[in-house]
């Protein structure tokens, strides 16, 4: 029997690329992923554009497509709340730019399907491929999972890549624990899941970096220090053990 995957693209204000960029991933998923059941979820958080209209209207062009509203934004909480609510054997998310080479993702699958709990794809590994991303940006990527090695003892390179994948197990036990509800929810995922012992594959990328992001840099960095000095200061995986020694 065939496994399922449900790929969750958030959205937030991207009625100008939704359209082609899930119409690209659908492709690539009926042609390369025959071997699974696949599904793709459209978790729009609180756009104020047309981006709800857009993916209304891909779910009525093909049966694979869904859609998820939320009225709050935030891309972790959108992600949480579609994994939540998901049945599938297997759940990732890919940032709606598809920046990262959708060929990874038959790697990334590749690695729930040898046991791994978390799958990650990583701009910082040898063998990845960057393109097009500013010095400035690169320094700050680096500089930010540098910390992380420093301050958490993880071995995970990437933290920030927007292309994770994640088995039942994470669905279940790990993410009712993550408390981040914007860009820092995955850094919190790998951290914390590392403490408690989930075992993260993480492949080597080919990465384009895309000139119109909306994403806000300084506001996301902030962020993010905040939620590192938060999981330093408050090491919850001790906390979990606690309450959920099977975890």
């Amino acid at each position: 029997m065939k496994k399922s995957v449900e790929i969750v693209i958030p959205a937030y204000n991207e009625e100008k690329q939704l359209r082609e960029s899930v119409l690209k991933l659908a492709t690539f998923l009926n042609t390369e992923l025959r071997k699974f059941i696949w599904k793709i979820t459209i978790a729009d958080n609180a756009s104020t554009d047309g981006t709800l209209g857009v993916a209304k209207e891909l779910t009525k062009e093909n049966k694979n497509i869904h859609v998820l509203h939320l009225d709050l934004k935030g891309r972790g909480r959108a992600v949480k709340k579609a994994w939540k609510e998901s049945s599938a054997d297997y759940v990732g998310y890919t940032d709606v730019d598809l920046s990262t080479d959708l060929k990874s993702l038959l790697n990334l699958l590749d690695g729930l399907e040898k046991g791994y709990d978390i799958s990650i794809g990583s701009r910082l590994l040898p063998g990845a491929k960057v393109v097009g991303r500013t010095l400035r940006r690169e320094i700050m990527s680096r500089v930010y999972n540098i910390i992380i090695k420093i301050f958490f003892q993880t071995h995970f390179s990437d933290a920030q890549c927007g292309f994770k994948f994640v088995n039942k197990r994470v669905m279940k036990e790990l993410l009712p624990y993550i408390r981040d509800d914007a860009w820092f929810f995955d850094s919190e995922m790998l951290i914390v899941g590392e403490k408690l012992g989930f075992k993260i594959y993480e492949k080597a990328v080919h990465w384009v970096d895309d000139p119109g992001s909306t994403v806000r840099v300084m506001g996301t960095v902030k962020g993010d220090l905040l939620g590192l000095w938060r999981l330093f200061k408050d090491r919850p995986w001790n906390q979990i053990r606690k309450i959920a020694p099977e975890v």
